[in-house]
């Protein structure tokens, strides 16, 4: 399957960046410029508490709005959590999930990883389930290690539709560092992680879905990574929080199409 039938995803992680005040300018500037995308979904993830600001600011457009975490319980006694059924009715469609910095800085175990990612799926959002490796992992050749175990993190009985399963790939070592993989290096875990998809379910499931590229993309590298044949779109981090260099990654996307 090609990146057509697929299409592509470029999400864009804002972190712990922007005020609401801010969040509106963006999407102020933003919108019209993206207008005429249609053939690439464009998703940005503010810190939560943006949320409302972020889905009333992007009405009316083919934009969608992504929560960057939740907790995997329904309610409950877990001060400063928020829940999955809380940001789906905040309006957001898609939430990121084991990303590296909740991985490493907040020491997220890979069982509540697992956990939030099949509360995410069933509750009818879009996991964006982050994998990578660390600089020493690589260093010792143990990068499809790492990445068949996070990916052991995800259930085949649980998830059964491939269009509301998106893998982002993030070598730790190229995350706000200015390294990033190279082309090559990106497409070879791109296409194990397809590969270990239908291993795990069976190949016509893993033809289906997208796989985002998430280390250091930004429009100087996105027209080579993303024309990978297993590269369907990234996870942007410091390139999304400016209107203008989120567009170039986002029209470098769409012109692969």
């Amino acid at each position: 399957m090609t990146h057509s039938k697929r299409g592509r995803v470029i999400a864009g992680n804002w972190k712990m960046f922007k005020t609401q005040a801010e969040t509106r300018a963006f999407f102020a500037a933003f919108n019209p410029l993206v207008a005429g995308v249609t053939d690439c979904d464009i998703v940005i993830a503010p810190p939560s508490i943006n949320i409302p600001a972020a889905v009333e600011a992007t009405k009316g457009t083919h934009i969608t709005i992504s929560a960057q975490n939740i907790y995997w319980e329904k309610e409950g006694a877990f001060t400063g959590e928020i829940s999955a059924g809380m940001v789906a009715e905040a309006g957001c469609r898609y939430v990121i999930i084991g990303h590296s910095e909740r991985r490493h800085i907040l020491n997220e175990s890979s069982d509540l990883v697992s956990k939030k990612t099949h509360t995410i799926y069933s509750g009818g959002l879009i996991v964006i389930h982050c994998v990578g490796e660390t600089l020493e992992q690589r260093d010792f050749k143990q990068t499809l290690n790492v990445i068949r175990s996070q990916l052991s993190e995800l259930q085949r009985k649980i998830i059964t539709d491939p269009s509301r399963l998106v893998i982002a790939y993030e070598p730790v070592w190229a995350i706000g560092t200015g390294r990033n993989a190279t082309d090559q290096q990106a497409q070879e875990v791109h296409a194990f992680i397809r590969q270990t998809l239908g291993q795990m379910w069976n190949p016509d499931f893993a033809s289906r879905v997208r796989i985002q590229y998430g280390g250091s993309l930004k429009p100087e590298n996105a027209k080579g990574l993303l024309s990978q044949p297993d590269v369907d779109g990234g996870l942007i981090g410091g390139a999304s929080l400016k209107a203008d260099s989120f567009l170039a990654i986002v029209n470098a996307a769409a012109s692969l199409t």
